[in-house]
């Protein structure tokens, strides 16, 4: 009935059952099983939930995505991706990219780099587990470049992690 009556009046309005406003039609996400095809609450009050809904069971959700990530097909079709050339120009233009909109991060780390290469600086163990593998400098102040806290990949991912964190946490 609902469905009939929207198109005898153009069939482009429809009113979100969440904030109660009347909306174009293109405001909705599509679901068949609904009698104009489309869900009915409004993509920003949907929005709204689902990300309340992962707000209140983060933990839950965190594991959920780290068991999906690692099942046996998406893991080989990562790696079947990563071979083909059109990954190779993305990744190319995604670093040009990065670069681009980076510069002061880009020149700092030139910076490093070259200070290292001439011997003027040297790498030192992990902070954390005194590891000597595949050691990152990381800057905590861009505007000093041969400032960095030296740490192996697992570390220095933990500690943007924190960092993260930190920052979500400030913005609430």
């Amino acid at each position: 009935m609902v469905f009939w009556a929207l198109i005898r009046k153009g069939g482009n309005m429809k009113k979100c059952f969440k904030c109660g406003i009347e909306k174009e039609l293109c405001e909705f996400y599509k679901h068949s099983q609904m009698a104009d095809g489309h869900l009915n609450r409004c993509k920003e009050c949907t929005k709204k939930d689902s990300n309340q809904t992962r707000a209140n069971n983060l933990e839950y959700y965190k594991e959920y995505d780290r068991k999906r990530s690692n099942l046996p097909h998406r893991i080989k079709a990562r790696e079947d991706y990563q071979k083909t050339e059109t990954c190779k120009v993305l990744s190319n233009l995604s670093k040009r990219k990065w670069i681009q909109n980076n510069k002061l991060k880009r020149h700092s780390q030139n910076i490093l780099n070259n200070a290292i290469r001439d011997g003027k600086i040297k790498k030192e163990p992990c902070e954390v587990c005194e590891s000597t593998k595949r050691i990152h400098g990381h800057h905590d102040d861009y505007y000093k470049p041969l400032e960095v806290k030296w740490l192996c990949p697992k570390h220095h991912s933990e500690y943007h992690k924190k960092i993260r964190e930190q920052e979500r946490f400030n913005r609430l």
